[in-house]
Formats: structure tokens, C-alpha cells, sequence
């Protein structure tokens, strides 16, 4: 039958490809994941093949260099089932610092001037509280007081609970919200 449409000889070969690949695999999954990438290669370069030459050879030729192809490949990639590596390099989206930033904004507008200034003085600016309490002309205690009801404050305000912080990526907003000052 010199006439024959190669594509319907194709299908005459699936068991030999399909052995021909679990014997370099050793995997049925990823062998049959081969035998399908090979002949979708077959179909889009069937063009390319010279009817009457050996089609089971040319099917074995492509299926061959898959496996290769594959092979290279999987040696550059880093096997990572559990999902562990990738959630190392997952990263937060950048909205969720600005939507942060804007809840911040919101409360802390909300709290006493007494306490926004202690907690810019003693926070964002890095004074200490005898600093901060000399340059208000009060007690270091009145500053402490301001300061921790400040951020106890913020804290209701944003409805944080005790032991969740707030991600900010402003230093300057993080050292007002941060208990970075030891009580004295």
C-alpha cells in the first residue's frame, strides 16, 4: 500500500513506544507521559517523514529524544514534593504592606496627641524615654504610660490580638509599633 496515510500507521506502534519508554524511564507514569509528548511531536512533523522508510524506527527516533530532552531538563530542576522550598521563596504581595500602612494611618490618627508624640519620640526617632520625657518637660513614667497605652491602643484599634504583629515594611512605623524600649 504505497498510498497509506502514515498518520494511520502510527497507531500500530503505541505498545512497542510505550515498552520502549518504561524501559528507559522505569516509571509508567512518566512513560506514558513520554510516549505522548513523542507523538504529539510525531503528528505536528509528520510531514517530515518519508513514506516508506521505517515509521516504527522514526516513532522510536523522536520518542528517544524526548526522553533526553527530559532527562536534561529534570538534572537543572530541584525536586521539591512536600513544597517546602517553595514556600521559601513565596513572597507577600506588595497591597498588603500599603493596606497595613493605611490601617496604621487610620489608628494612629485616632490615638491622643500625648501618646502619638511619645510614640514618635520613643519609636520612630529612637529616643530614649528620659529623652523623650525631658523633651515634653513630663515624668520618664508619663512617657512610659503614654507609649504602652499608644501601642495597647493601636493594637484594639486594628484589632490585633496580643501575640500577632503587625508586618510593616516602614521602619519608621515599625519602631512606633515595635516594644523595642526596656522598661526601666
Amino acid at each position: 500500500m504505497p498510498n497509506r496515510d502514515p498518520r494511520d500507521e502510527i497507531v500500530e506502534h503505541l505498545g512497542a513506544m510505550r515498552a520502549f519508554a518504561m524501559s528507559l524511564t522505569r516509571n509508567s507514569a512518566l512513560a506514558d507521559d513520554m510516549v505522548q509528548d513523542a507523538l504529539v511531536k510525531a503528528w505536528g512533523k509528520i510531514d517530515s517523514f518519508e513514506a516508506g522508510t521505517n515509521m516504527r524506527a522514526w516513532l522510536f527516533t523522536i520518542l528517544r529524544n524526548t526522553y533526553y530532552s527530559h532527562h536534561r531538563k529534570a538534572k537543572r530542576e530541584v525536586q521539591d514534593s512536600d513544597g517546602e522550598m517553595s514556600a521559601g521563596l513565596a513572597q507577600k504581595p506588595d497591597h498588603d504592606g500599603r493596606l497595613q500602612m493605611r490601617d496604621f494611618n487610620t489608628a494612629f490618627a485616632e490615638l491622643k496627641d500625648e501618646q502619638r508624640e511619645a510614640l514618635i519620640l520613643v519609636g520612630a526617632s529612637g529616643f530614649s524615654y528620659e529623652e523623650a520625657a525631658e523633651a515634653c518637660g513630663v515624668a520618664v513614667g508619663t512617657i512610659k504610660s503614654r507609649v504602652n497605652r499608644a501601642r495597647a491602643r493601636l493594637a484594639e484599634l486594628m484589632h490585633l490580638d496580643e501575640d500577632e504583629r503587625i508586618e510593616l515594611t516602614d521602619t519608621v512605623t515599625s519602631g512606633i509599633v515595635a516594644d523595642n524600649q526596656s522598661a526601666a
